[in-house]
């Protein structure tokens, strides 16, 4: 007995055999790490589906040193760090929608503060500002972020 389908069930058969490829190929690409160097104990980021979550990244000057830098410097290249880790994955600094500040001295808050006003993009992401006794490196502050692609 020969089985007849109508055009238009074959072509929608076909069409959510395509789909059903694309989607799943596009998953399997997305999860991926961002800057990592073989041998290091982390990435400076991982994409896993249409999030990206931004390791902790430090703000050291031109030099790779953080010790005698200010707050405002610090925070500065710290955000630049981060950028640089979601343009890398594809991202961008709007699609940032929580940040988690670390800082070794609550009196560098409201320099800090300035700096995240003036470099974060609008409307500003959740965030939690969280005291630390210390940073690898002396650093004063160390900012790390979760993104998700619109």
């Amino acid at each position: 007995m020969k089985n007849k389908y109508s055009p238009m069930a074959k072509w929608t058969l076909v069409l959510v055999g395509i789909i059903a490829v694309f989607t799943a190929g596009s998953a399997f690409a997305q999860n991926r790490a961002i800057g990592f160097t073989k041998g290091q104990p982390f990435s400076e980021g991982y994409v896993a589906g249409n999030t990206l979550y931004v390791a902790g990244q430090q703000g050291p000057d031109a030099h790779g040193k953080v010790t005698g830098t200010d707050i405002t410097l610090q925070t500065t290249n710290a955000i630049a760090a981060v950028k640089k880790v979601v343009e890398e994955a594809g991202f961008q600094m709007s699609d940032i929608v929580s940040v988690t500040v670390y800082i070794t001295d609550l009196n560098d808050v409201p320099k800090m503060n300035d700096v995240y006003k003036k470099l974060m993009a609008d409307p500003k992401p959740a965030r939690a500002t969280v005291k630390v006794a210390g940073l690898i490196g002396d650093a004063k502050i160390e900012i790390s972020a979760i993104a998700v692609k619109h």
